[in-house]
């Protein structure tokens, strides 16, 4: 994770062992919210952070405390410079589509996209400088994707029958 070997643990259904361990196994759905744990090698829980399942947090804050635990680590593998505000540059102009790789509803998006042949830029927000920033301000604090920017107009979350009517509004005029 950002250079640093810090081993990890995914506990899907139908183990959920672990996560039943930590209390946010949800037995009846048999998953859990999107939970991040990091335990140092003494066995310390260090952090904590719950969310909805369907919202990855930042990756950086995580990165920050793992370099906390692990100095040497940090020391291997700084935190990269901050970016200025005036250096990023996110695209502008007909569909745009904010979203993450793991997305279940940025999938659906593309799948949707492709089907109806629409051209649009997919912003990735976990390796664009400034787009989960700019996705956050969108989306009232949270990383929420798919986010869209069609000419302007802003949707947060996928609404399948929103971005077609905001695409023939707004493009196929």
């Amino acid at each position: 994770m950002g250079g640093i070997n810090y081993p990890l643990l995914s506990d899907f259904w139908p183990h959920g062992r672990v996560a039943n361990l930590y209390g946010v196994l949800r037995e009846k759905e048999g998953d859990s919210e999107r939970t991040i744990l990091v335990i140092d090698k003494r066995g310390y829980i260090r952090y904590i952070d719950i969310h909805d399942i369907d919202h990855q947090p930042d990756n950086n804050v995580v990165l920050e405390v793992l370099r906390r635990i692990d100095p040497e680590a940090a020391l291997r593998n700084p935190a990269p410079p901050p970016i200025k505000p005036e250096d990023i540059r996110l695209p502008h102009g007909g569909v745009v589509m904010y979203c993450t790789r793991w997305c279940p509803g940025c999938r659906r998006a593309r799948s949707w996209f492709q089907t109806n042949n629409i051209d649009y830029i997919e912003v990735d927000i976990d390796v664009t400088p400034g787009a989960a920033d700019q996705v956050k301000k969108w989306a009232g604090g949270t990383r929420t994707t798919p986010t869209f920017d069609i000419e302007g107009t802003i949707l947060v979350g996928y609404d399948e029958k929103k971005v077609e009517e905001a695409i023939k509004e707004k493009i196929t005029k």
